[in-house]
């Protein structure tokens, strides 16, 4: 698939967090093809730097549950390029586990990639972009933001992702007279990795397809088009928003 936006992204710096695959990988190279300079963040260091390469980027090596570790990446991305345009604050994990057996760590864990970690990429590269007086910043939330899944206990992934909705329209609110549009994307069942393992559970696969109108997972081609589109100039009267993009999962 070849991106093209409405406009286009020459001269912009943007940093992918969770890049080196799946969707981010996707919507790094979306907004590469598109112009812009991508740095991609992860904790992979294995499959990161093979993945900018790819890209003719960078590669920052980082664990985002530290916040010193993300205030170093906002500082080495502008000590060589200046700025950062575009944030796509997308690296997490999902953990499945009925309630009433699911552990502090397994909860801890959770919170602190999915949310915890948004919030410091969130608050690191917009203080960069809140000094230039423009940005864009896109977080992956997810449909499970707004609705609970089933079959699968999944509370803490749940509980991180409504999180991220919210932490997304409040600094929306915070920075939108300064410059800096703050948005969302809840992806529904897409085709990656991590998707994978639960679709090899054929008894949740099937309640999946069932609950989705549109009977398929996406592909993460199809989400990187919704953050090609909020990390352009297209989508300038966006703020706040959560793009759902889940083949229909949420409208019934």
């Amino acid at each position: 698939m070849t991106y093209s936006p409405l406009t286009p992204l020459d001269g912009k710096v943007a940093v992918v967090t969770g890049g080196a695959r799946g969707i981010g990988f996707e919507s790094a190279k979306a907004l590469r093809e598109c112009g812009a300079t991508v740095v991609i963040v992860d904790i992979n260091r294995e499959v990161g730097p093979k993945a900018a390469a790819e890209l003719e980027g960078d590669f920052l090596p980082a664990d985002l549950t530290k916040s010193d570790q993300v205030a170093q990446v906002a500082a080495d991305i502008v000590a060589k390029h200046k700025r950062i345009d575009i944030a796509f604050n997308n690296a997490g994990i999902a953990v499945s586990a009925p309630s009433e057996e699911c552990t502090d760590e397994q909860w801890l864990q959770v919170i602190n990639i999915n949310l915890n970690a948004v919030f410091f990429c969130c608050r690191e590269f917009g203080k960069v972009m809140l000094k230039q007086g423009k940005g864009s910043i896109i977080n992956t939330a997810s449909m499970s933001g707004v609705i609970s899944n089933v079959p699968q206990p999944q509370s803490a992934y749940n509980t991180s992702k409504a999180g991220v909705i919210m932490l997304t329209k409040s600094l929306a609110g915070e920075w939108a007279k300064r410059g800096v549009r703050v948005n969302s994307i809840s992806p529904g069942y897409i085709g990656t990795e991590m998707t994978k393992e639960g679709m090899s559970n054929t008894e949740w696969y099937k309640q999946w397809l069932e609950f989705t109108p549109m009977g398929r997972v996406g592909e993460p081609r199809e989400v990187a088009a919704a953050v090609l589109f909020l990390a352009s100039d297209a989508s300038s009267y966006f703020t706040g928003s959560n793009l759902l993009v889940d083949g229909g999962y949420t409208c019934w």
